[in-house]
């Protein structure tokens, strides 16, 4: 797969400015409908949507492709267009990860914007407007939030580590050894317990059901530029615009802890 042309940096640049900006825009837009008497609506499967999904969607879109017409476009709430796989150059957009805690009220929800260069995140910025955290990242530029550089903690051992992800998981009877005790929170927003890894606020992630590319890939760069690892959950590289959107796993953390994690999740067989 081809690499990003040192040639481009600049543009990349220009790119990430234009990326940050519409983010932010997204985001305030989104907190004045935050706790509000939000229209909404349930697209199948129990998955929640509101007007404010929407109303973000078409203002990124306006701002995004408005900048950069030739570019592609994949969004959560947007009917997927197949041109997208012509494209070099895809923007993937969650309007807001977490719609479920937006709608109630809870502030655990973000705006995920990535740019993708051949199926590899180039740019991206993950906003939580509710608590003020700008996480965003360009390629071999580092992983900043609110301008401030951020790393993955250093911590090794599994046992007493702080997991982001779906608690049960870790009980369930199908494990050949019981897990460590560890401290488990949660988020709605899958992008958001990722960019918590890369600021070390907590220790890592993993996710053994389906994601989808609006979910991870401003996050994984993020967290990639902050020093840490992400891969599925059998140690294979995240790759986007596809044309199926899906991922079966993801796991993240900082180098040490990840290479622990990998050990006991590397070999399972996923149905």
């Amino acid at each position: 797969m081809p690499e990003l042309d040192p040639s481009t940096h600049n543009d990349l640049q220009k790119d990430h400015a234009v990326l940050c900006d519409a983010v932010r825009e997204a985001g305030a837009l989104a907190l004045s409908y935050f706790r509000t008497d939000v229209k909404q609506w349930d697209k199948g499967d129990d998955d929640p949507v509101s007007e404010a999904d929407h109303a973000v969607n078409d203002l990124l879109r306006e701002r995004l492709q408005g900048a950069q017409p030739g570019y592609g476009w994949l969004s959560e709430e947007t009917d997927d267009d197949a041109a997208r796989l012509e494209r070099d150059l895809v923007w993937v957009v969650d309007p807001i990860d977490g719609t479920r805690a937006f709608l109630k009220g809870k502030p655990h929800f973000t705006i995920c914007v990535a740019l993708v260069f051949n199926g590899k995140p180039v740019s991206a910025a993950v906003f939580n407007p509710a608590t003020d955290e700008f996480f965003e990242a360009f390629a071999g530029g580092g992983a900043r939030l609110n301008g401030e550089i951020i790393a993955p903690s250093a911590r090794q051992e599994i046992a007493g580590c702080r997991m982001a992800a779906f608690g049960p998981m870790f009980k369930h009877p199908a494990w050949p050894e019981p897990w460590p005790e560890m401290e488990i929170i949660d988020r709605n927003s899958v992008a958001y317990r990722i960019v918590l890894v890369a600021n070390g606020f907590v220790d890592a992630c993993i996710a053994l059901n389906p994601k989808n590319d609006w979910d991870l890939a401003a996050a994984d760069l993020i967290i990639r530029e902050a020093g840490g690892e992400m891969t599925t959950h059998s140690g294979q590289p995240l790759i986007y615009n596809k044309p199926a959107t899906k991922h079966r796993s993801f796991v993240a953390a900082g180098p040490t802890l990840y290479a622990a994690l990998f050990e006991r999740v590397g070999a399972l067989t996923l149905p």
